[in-house]
């Protein structure tokens, strides 16, 4: 076989993996398992993410009285997890292939060394010939800060890890230029990073996962702007994912293409993190335009108008422009009460060093 990317991200969403009844597709997961196998023996590494927990659950549990969302999600994803993985288990050791579970929390990338804890696990298992699977742990995140669902996980895997590629498998072909299945909608094959798809998304969710194609295209964007080719496709279209690695031009599907700008790794790891943000610095016209600019600037306290919240240094924190709009995220040099007493000041070591800073 011959396989265009050596390292990829496969996420497979609820609506692949569950019957309309919200039972297991045991057929639809065997047949993207032997896809997977096939590329694992054809050289590829591959980290999978992989939803349906919280459906395998319901489907399996049968209670008579009402749950609180909270409640209900705990309980299902627990059941279902270890029916979900034990399912994986047996029909990865068909191919000879061994797995492994990582359930993680949108918490564990809050610190850079939570970050590299779990980068290193997973490059460890690739290494010794281990397919992780990953899945947020549903039993302990419940509170506001979660995954917006799957997706976002994914993306924040595929950047983790410097894959080539992510594949993003739902229950629709790609993205539209019109309603799906509508008579003249056609997908949309290749998007560049300029391309305004606003008139194309439709912000309707799944019927059992948590996203829509709004987040995918949001998730898709972000990551194709860090250098990594993104796919999204149908999971039950026969060798979807063989086809997509062979560079086949018969499959259906919408490549986000890749950026050439070299970005770090610590850049790639901010990129996902502004919910981890403990305050925000507002910069004026002048200072906005000239981090958007093709130099590497540092941003300086003559640029700086206003300091938001409390933040001690080496702290993420946001980067807005004079109308408060978010554009970017950074490590700060000094505290807040510090940098403060510095707005407007010239001959100061940089609030933000370029290198520890990510632009949107």
């Amino acid at each position: 076989m011959n396989c265009i990317f050596a390292k990829i991200a496969v996420k497979i969403g609820s609506n692949v993996l569950t019957r309309k009844d919200g039972t297991l597709d045991i057929t639809s997961m065997s047949a993207l398992v032997d896809q997977i196998a096939a590329l694992y023996h054809a050289g590829v590494k591959i980290v999978l993410i992989s939803s349906g927990a919280v459906a395998s659950g319901r489907s399996e549990l049968c209670i008579n009285h009402k749950l609180g969302n909270i409640d209900e999600r705990q309980l299902y994803s627990s059941v279902g997890q270890a029916k979900l993985i034990n399912h994986y288990y047996d029909l990865f050791r068909e191919h000879h292939i061994h797995v492994g579970q990582i359930l993680t929390t949108k918490e564990d990338f809050a610190t850079r060394r939570s970050y590299l804890n779990q980068k290193n696990c997973m490059e460890v298992m690739l290494d010794n010939g281990v397919i992780p699977i990953v899945n947020e742990n549903d039993t302990i995140s419940v509170n506001e800060l979660m995954f917006t669902d799957n997706d976002e996980l994914s993306g924040m895997i595929a950047s983790m890890m410097n894959m080539e590629a992510l594949i993003i498998l739902s229950n629709v072909d790609g993205i539209y230029d019109g309603l799906p299945g509508k008579a003249g909608s056609h997908i949309i094959p290749t998007i560049e990073h300029d391309k305004d798809l606003s008139n194309y998304i439709q912000t309707e969710k799944s019927n059992f996962g948590r996203g829509g194609m709004l987040t995918k295209s949001t998730i898709a964007r972000k990551v194709a702007d860090e250098g990594i080719s993104v796919y999204i496709a149908n999971g039950r279209r026969k060798n979807v994912l063989v086809d997509i690695i062979s560079a086949s031009n018969n499959v259906p599907c919408t490549h986000f293409l890749p950026s050439t700008e070299n970005i770090s790794n610590i850049k790639k790891w901010m990129a996902h993190s502004e919910d981890f943000a403990k305050g925000s610095i507002c910069l004026n016209d002048c200072a906005t335009k000239a981090i958007h600019g093709n130099k590497a600037i540092s941003i300086l306290f003559v640029g700086i108008i206003d300091v938001k919240g409390e933040f001690e240094k080496d702290d993420l924190i946001g980067i807005e422009d004079n109308e408060g709009r978010q554009i970017g995220i950074g490590k700060a040099a000094y505290n807040s009460t510090d940098a403060r007493k510095h707005i407007g000041q010239h001959k100061l070591k940089p609030m933000i060093h370029y290198d520890y800073m990510y632009i949107e």
